[in-house]
């Protein structure tokens, strides 16, 4: 006789848990569905002609070395432009390239959390991260937030003998809003008289439309600071390929994790990649990327002053919402006594979809927010699903009175 099940699953398996947003993401692949749930970038920004070419090219020049395994630090030249384009004196040899961003965060867990480790998260922050976190088995503490970023005086009472900071000071997932330079001011200051250690995620610091966001935390303190960025938002994200800035202290750890977790990214497409960058074309290239997603942005936000305009004096039926100076998203949130989670059948119902904004909490998440991604419908698409989700809410509304 066997055992139905012979398996036994390792502690930390338990504490993982399904993406509330991938799982929301099925709801999309209705027919018909018009959806401001996905983070994804708009496909009409993928330079395929430039990957064509590079794809040829390199495949011609390098086929053996694009093809073979590599070092797990990453192909040296794609290091280099990548220390060349921050902000602040970089040493090649502090870059780590990683299967994306993602993964880079998980490295981040394993290398610096213990179970039980105090770790401190904004509040709301991204879904992902905590999601690396977590099987770590940390003690997550929410740092009080508004719209300029971390609460400095929350910050200071809980800090103690915290691990890090994880924080995305530009055009945050999931709220879209940005750090103000007085707010980096103060937090690299406390962060530096405290001895924290900051984690600073931006893979959206590229995509402003207006002015530049300030300059990173990490170009403070380079010491104090673990910078990661990625190229899935300003060239495709098929290609998953991200990079780590670390401290000397740090970098060799991380990269032991990484060998351990994947020996190396792909280093065929690390030299698209790198062929691609050449010359500039970033700098040609995003510019295009930001006028569209400005130009989103706009449609959505002129969408909804107009649906919601006559519900102004509806208290039940009206909702609130930011303007993000740049990124992929907007932050919206319901009357009292609302739920997102609820309205988002009568959304489905009405052929619009959005994220609720409850799961980017690490703690007491706000069942009121939810969060809309304007770049990849078309502005027709944006219109109509801002009305939709207005009827949808007063369907909703109407329901908890009946």
């Amino acid at each position: 006789m066997t055992h139905s099940n012979p398996w036994k699953l390792a502690a930390r398996a338990a504490k993982m848990n399904p993406s509330v947003i991938r799982e929301i993401l099925k709801v999309t692949e209705k027919p018909g569905i018009i959806s401001f749930a996905g983070g994804l970038p708009s496909s009409k920004t993928f330079p395929v002609a430039e990957f064509e070419a590079a794809c040829a090219k390199v495949l011609r020049d390098d086929p053996a070395g694009a093809l073979q395994y590599a070092a797990s630090e990453g192909f040296a030249p794609l290091r280099e432009m990548v220390a060349d384009m921050l902000p602040w004196n970089v040493d090649p040899a502090q870059v780590l390239i990683t299967t994306g961003s993602q993964p880079g965060l998980d490295l981040v867990a394993k290398v610096l959390i213990d179970s039980g480790s105090k770790i401190l998260v904004e509040s709301p922050t991204y879904l992902g991260a905590v999601m690396a976190f977590i099987p770590m088995e940390p003690q997550v503490v929410s740092i009080a937030s508004d719209e300029h970023g971390v609460e400095i005086a929350d910050l200071s009472e809980k800090a103690s003998d915290a691990r890090f900071l994880y924080v995305l000071p530009n055009f945050q997932n999931p709220t879209g809003r940005t750090m103000s330079e007085q707010r980096r001011t103060a937090l690299s200051a406390l962060a530096g008289e405290r001895g924290l250690p900051l984690i600073e995620d931006n893979p959206y610091g590229d995509l402003w439309f207006d002015t530049p966001p300030p300059a990173p935390l990490t170009a403070r303190n380079p010491d104090g600071c673990i910078y990661l960025g990625s190229f899935s938002k300003v060239l495709a994200p098929g290609l998953r390929l991200g990079f780590v800035v670390a401290p000397k202290a740090v970098y060799p750890k991380l990269l032991q994790a990484k060998q351990a977790a994947d020996l190396h990214s792909p280093g065929f497409n690390q030299r698209m990649i790198t062929e691609v960058m050449k010359g500039g074309f970033l700098d040609r290239h995003v510019p295009t990327i930001r006028a569209l997603y400005k130009a989103q942005r706009d449609a959505m936000l002129q969408a909804l002053t107009h649906a919601f305009a006559e519900n102004t004096n509806q208290a039940d039926a009206s909702l609130t919402w930011n303007s993000p100076a740049g990124g992929m998203f907007l932050w919206a949130r319901l009357p009292q006594g609302m739920n997102a989670v609820d309205l988002l059948p009568f959304a489905v119902a009405q052929g619009v979809a959005f994220v609720p904004g409850a799961p980017f909490y690490a703690e007491h998440g706000d069942l009121r927010t939810l969060r809309l991604s304007f770049v990849t419908p078309s502005v027709d698409e944006i219109h109509r699903g801002v009305a939709a989700l207005a009827l949808a809410i007063k369907n909703y509304a109407f329901s908890l009175k009946s």
